[in-house]
């Protein structure tokens, strides 16, 4: 099964930390080998600012994304 995460790429999101969350996802993905099953994308803004940033794995969406937290969330996609 392919999973599609999705960035939101508004500019608060982008600011309190997606632009960071991006980057460790595309590494991620690179050194894990898994072009195959991740599929990564931009999301429009959800509107939903004050708890950003969002990612969503596969329509579920998980605020207020950190980088621990998002290393816990990738690790569980392997």
């Amino acid at each position: 099964m392919k999973h599609e995460i999705r960035v939101c790429m508004g500019s608060s999101c982008f600011a309190r930390g997606n632009m960071n969350n991006l980057e460790l996802i595309e590494n991620f993905i690179s050194e894990n080998n898994l072009e195959t099953t991740l599929e990564l994308v931009g999301a429009h803004c959800q509107n939903e600012c004050e708890n950003g940033p969002h990612i969503f794995i596969d329509n579920e969406k998980y605020d207020e994304v950190n980088e621990e937290k998002l290393q816990k969330i990738l690790e569980g996609l392997r």
